[in-house]
């Protein structure tokens, strides 16, 4: 149980308050720190999951928590985003880009409901590559808009943020409905 990949995922969870905290203060310095803990907690997503298949060591908590894991690094960070103000006074992501941010939210929240139910019938959903990917441009472009509160005078990372966004929005979509269409031959 207490292995390094799941030490390493039990550290994202741990992580996820510091990130809320850091992000609640409006200035550059505590978006700069929130990167760089951001950029570590990253970096354990992918080596948990590499160590666990290459030392043998897939476990069922580790199976089991690190999605929940990635899905509360991301639900907070884009709650934290939408909410907070940059010391400008605007939030990091406003107006329009509010819109991925809940399509990544809501499926997030079906796609963890419809895991639950197809357990409970003993079907298995494997992570597709597609979601794999769809995960890689959440946490890009979250790591871009963390870091344009850093760097307010370099929009282009702020640009870049939103636009992974939206690239992540769109798979959020194709993956919720590969996932949902899956789930729907399991109900009656």
């Amino acid at each position: 149980m207490l292995t390094l990949p799941n030490l390493l995922t039990l550290s994202r969870i741990f992580a996820v308050p510091i990130l809320v905290f850091l992000l609640w203060k409006p200035s550059w310095w505590d978006y700069a720190i929130t990167y760089v803990l951001y950029c570590l907690v990253g970096i354990t997503d992918y080596f948990d999951g590499y160590l666990a298949r290459t030392q043998g060591t897939v476990s069922r908590l580790g199976q089991f928590l690190d999605p929940i894991a990635d899905k509360i690094m991301v639900a907070a960070v884009i709650i934290m985003l939408v909410s907070t103000r940059q010391a400008s006074g605007v939030p990091i992501i406003h107006d329009f880009h509010i819109v991925p941010a809940l399509i990544i939210l809501l499926r997030e929240i079906i796609v963890s409901g419809l895991r639950e139910f197809l357990a409970g019938v003993q079907v298995s959903v494997p992570v597709s590559q597609l979601a794999k990917w769809k995960t890689t441009f959440q946490l890009v472009a979250l790591g871009a808009l963390i870091l344009a509160g850093a760097l307010p005078q370099w929009q282009w990372v702020h640009t870049v943020g939103l636009a992974s966004l939206w690239a992540a929005a769109a798979l959020t979509m194709v993956t919720g409905w590969d996932y949902l269409r899956v789930g729907l031959k399991h109900m009656d």
